[in-house]
């Protein structure tokens, strides 16, 4: 072949080449320039980090087509995306099907269908907010709005507050500094609504119940309940009141309060009765939260063996023991009990919580180690199913080390053997369980 026919050759190929790769040139182009239309955007692998990145807040639906709780969601998301796509500083709401996409879900540590992320200029954050279209959006709403709202009158700071709805805690500085805040209004974004009141009436102050500036008062619509701090102002002890306010002065404990709960490091002192729902257990709740407001070193939680009968169960209480039970329960895997204080008699209930928390302090107690079947699932709703995963390997490897480096009788091969099995099966029973519960609730 003539140099002029091999260099004719060449150039045919090089052009084919580019007619071949011609047909991605949109594709990219759109990909770049990302816009919220009020649309639920279809993502895949080829243009998710791009729409991720282009767009400062985005929500995106990890879903599987043959998921049922996935079906429900999806009119609520296709309802909420206007509505999104129409505030101030836009809210986008994507999909990507993550049982067809499985590089794009390994990498989110997708386990459970639907999985829902908000990210945050390319920062993936966990949501665990409503799912109904109306609530979902008023939830979003903070994540769009100013780190610290300035409110000017009366009527600012009403329209703020209903604005806030109840899900999130709201904090209202009144004749605070913005300054003073700003740094912890960033660092509490995703938790809590913040503001500073810069002028307002004395009926404001009768109504949030107050009596002198600067103040910062805490709202907890959803609970009935405020919190009023006088200061110092100091960034310490502004974050240590923040932090003990974001949660009521008594939560009932579930899977949700718990991932909550995630970034607190206080003990929880922990009630256990039959029935949440049932009167004797509101009076009790009543004398809980009087005790939270005295201890806000601690967190002060409820739980119904009706309402969780297998959390409660690690705690050795059941429908047969006498309750209320009170523990303190370290957040993993101990917890204590408190000599001569193990329950609760119906007389005289405040006295005796009072003795509870003193016996507690004073040493008067008794360690214990979490126990029973459920100890898997309160542990995953901490740290995940791939966590947990990898917290059995890790003790699979240490007994395997531990039974190699003994010199018995007994060959270690045979009982390495037997650990993995039963590690095996263990870990087949979390994946089971996983796979019954792994379809979120809407």
């Amino acid at each position: 072949m003539t140099t002029m026919g091999m260099r004719a050759r060449a150039l045919c190929c090089w052009v084919l080449l580019i007619l071949s790769t011609a047909p991605d040139w949109p594709a990219v182009a759109a990909s770049s320039s990302w816009t919220v239309d009020g649309t639920v955007l279809e993502l895949d692998d080829s243009n998710f980090d791009s729409a991720i990145s282009a767009l400062d807040l985005v929500l995106v639906d990890f879903y599987a087509p043959w998921c049922g709780h996935c079906k429900r969601l999806s009119p609520q998301l296709d309802a909420a995306a206007p509505l999104l796509a129409g505030l101030k500083h836009p809210v986008a709401i994507a999909k990507l099907n993550a049982d067809k996409f499985t590089s794009v879900a390994r990498k989110y540590e997708i386990d459970a269908y639907p999985t829902l992320k908000l990210f945050m200029h390319g920062v993936p954050i966990e949501y665990n907010g409503p799912r109904k279209a109306e609530s979902l959006v008023r939830y979003l709403k903070k994540f769009a709005a100013p780190d610290v709202s300035i409110l000017e009158s009366d009527s600012a700071i009403s329209e703020f507050v209903e604005a806030a709805g109840t899900y999130f805690p709201t904090y209202i500085g009144f004749g605070l500094d913005e300054s003073l805040i700003s740094k912890l209004a960033i660092k509490y974004k995703k938790k809590a609504w913040f503001s500073v009141a810069k002028d307002f009436s004395e009926d404001v102050m009768v109504l949030y119940d107050f009596d002198k500036v600067p103040a910062l008062a805490s709202l907890h619509p959803m609970y009935d309940e405020r919190n009023i701090f006088y200061g110092p102002f100091e960034e310490d002890f502004l974050e240590d009141f923040i932090k003990q306010s974001l949660f009521p002065l008594a939560l009932t404990i579930n899977y949700e309060t718990l991932k909550s709960l995630s970034d607190d490091e206080r003990k929880i002192v922990l009630a256990i009765v039959e029935d949440e729902d049932e009167e004797k257990s509101k009076k009790l709740i009543k004398i809980l939260k009087s005790a939270a407001s005295a201890n806000r070193d601690f967190v002060f939680g409820y739980v119904g063996i009706k309402q969780w009968e297998d959390f409660a169960d690690t705690f050795g209480a059941t429908k047969k023991t006498k309750l209320p039970k009170m523990v303190v329960w370290d957040r993993m895997e101990e917890y204590f009990t408190v000599n001569g204080s193990e329950s609760i008699d119906e007389e005289d209930q405040a006295s005796q919580v009072s003795q509870f928390l003193q016996g507690y302090k004073e040493g008067r107690i008794i360690k214990k180690r979490i126990g029973g079947p459920s100890f898997g699932s309160v542990m995953y709703s901490f740290l995940g199913m791939r966590t947990v995963y990898i917290m059995v390997f890790l003790v699979i490897i240490t007994m395997l080390i531990r039974s190699i480096s003994k010199e018995d009788d007994e060959p270690p091969v045979v009982r390495a053997a037997d650990q993995i099995d039963h590690a095996a099966s263990s870990s087949s029973e979390a994946e089971s369980r996983e796979h019954r519960s792994g379809e979120k609730e809407d």
